[in-house]
């Protein structure tokens, strides 16, 4: 599942004459879309005037991930661009102590979509030794799919900058823009209708600085809010904008707000999913001199992963009789979810399985497999984990276990259900085997 999101587990069932097993992969499969690909690309970078030297012409290594590779029209995707290696490097001979670097920049969709997407990254960074190379780092934002198809995300310009004795800025553009592909997604039509998006003039700025925000598909002459984000809670920086004739909007917005770390543009009182856009990333750069004799102290949390375990890969399910059939049972390995992203968005764990294929063509239908789900929450979670209904699974799928979208979510979660296989009374004496398939997202 990548930075991500969605993993699947796999069980071959095998049903004999005396016996039902469940065997086989335990192994995690690759989502359906292609992996994300680390790419090279030439780059500009312009060291601060205050350093006396030349632009630097190099390369930067990158790489983009994305937290749902198979999103529905009106979904909100997670993208999260790592500077892998650099062009630029420290322009001084004064090395630099940790936690002083600030990334922004920006990523470009292509494909049935186009745009900018704006990325920010945490205040957060190994020491650099005087005129020694940058160290990786990692930026997020998020976009609101519009159109079904595939949507190409290129890494874009980025920023380095710098709070030590002076606020400086390292700003590298791609020299051949776009750069190579490195992820793609393929968004399907989920029926919504929310097509609204924004895109931010720029992805930082002080205290009290102006950002221009533009946007589309807005209802023609609509009163617009642009609001800053902190998390899923609105900060107190507010603006006013008013869409034009064809749905677009341009307005700006002073943030002030030293916990905005995003920027959202909404028709109506209130914030909704129906008739809003964003978050798009920005980090205010606070450069509030500090009194003498004082130390400033920065710290952050970094956001995780949402993944998925299991105790084991093999269930044995109980024998039955040819000519008296009835219900097999067994229970399915525990399965571990963790969700350590942080944020608004809960989780969903779904399975589906497949016909059992017995001896000379016969099988037992996949409707034919039903489960009990059952889950557990460790204490201290901000989620809490539901459990799917009681019913059959077949091909079609159902749900094991969820947690609900909320302000914050996250946490660790065991899940399990009781299996039944009801097996018809002649089923031919054999060994039959299906495949259960779990994915997390």
């Amino acid at each position: 599942m990548g930075s991500g999101t969605r993993r699947r587990h796999r069980w071959a069932a095998l049903l004999g004459a005396t016996a039902l097993a469940v065997t086989g992969g335990g192994a995690l499969a690759c989502p359906a879309s292609a992996e994300p690909q680390q790419v090279d690309f030439a780059t500009h970078c312009v060291p601060p005037p205050i350093a006396g030297i030349p632009p630097i012409d190099g390369t930067t290594t990158a790489r983009i991930t994305v937290d749902n590779a198979a999103p529905k029209v009106g979904d909100t995707v997670t993208v999260t661009y790592t500077v892998v290696k650099p062009a630029a490097s420290n322009p001084v001979d004064i090395a630099l102590p940790a936690d002083i670097m600030t990334p922004t920049g920006k990523v470009t969709l292509g494909g049935v979509q186009t745009g900018d997407i704006t990325v920010a990254g945490p205040k957060k960074n190994d020491p650099v030794p005087g005129k020694g190379a940058f160290p990786s780092f990692s930026m997020t934002g998020t976009f609101t799919v519009t159109t079904p198809g595939a949507i190409t995300l290129s890494p874009g310009d980025y920023n380095i900058h710098t709070s030590y004795i002076l606020e400086l800025d390292t700003p590298c553009t791609v020299t051949n823009p776009p750069a190579p592909v490195s992820e793609t997604v393929t968004a399907t039509d989920g029926g919504q209708t929310n097509n609204r998006a924004i895109s931010l003039g720029t992805a930082s700025g002080k205290p009290g600085d102006s950002v221009t925000v533009t946007g589309t598909n807005f209802t023609p002459g609509a009163a617009v809010t642009l609001a800053g984000r902190a998390g899923a809670a609105e900060t107190a920086d507010k603006g006013t904008t008013t869409a034009n004739a064809q749905g677009a909007i341009s307005g700006t917005l002073t943030v002030s707000d030293k916990a905005t770390t995003g920027v959202v543009a909404y028709e109506g009182s209130a914030w909704s999913d129906a008739k809003g856009a964003g978050p798009a990333a920005y980090v205010v750069i606070d450069d509030t001199p500090l009194p003498e004799g004082s130390q400033k102290l920065n710290s952050s949390v970094k956001a995780g992963t949402l993944s998925m375990t299991q105790a084991g890969d093999t269930v044995e399910l109980a024998a039955v009789d040819y000519g008296k059939g009835g219900f097999s049972r067994g229970s399915l390995q525990t399965v571990t979810v963790k969700d350590f992203r942080g944020g608004p968005a809960g989780w969903s764990l779904t399975g589906k399985v497949t016909d059992f294929a017995g001896p000379g063509g016969a099988k037992i239908d996949a409707a034919k497999l039903g489960w009990t789900p059952v889950c557990a929450t460790k204490t201290g979670s901000p989620s809490t984990c539901r459990p799917g209904s009681p019913g059959s699974v077949g091909s079609a799928g159902a749900t094991l276990a969820s947690t609900p979208n909320g302000t914050q979510t996250g946490g660790e979660f065991t899940v399990d259900a009781r299996l039944s296989l009801n097996v018809p009374a002649f089923t031919p004496p054999g060994a039959y085997s299906g495949v259960l398939t779990l994915t997390l997202t």
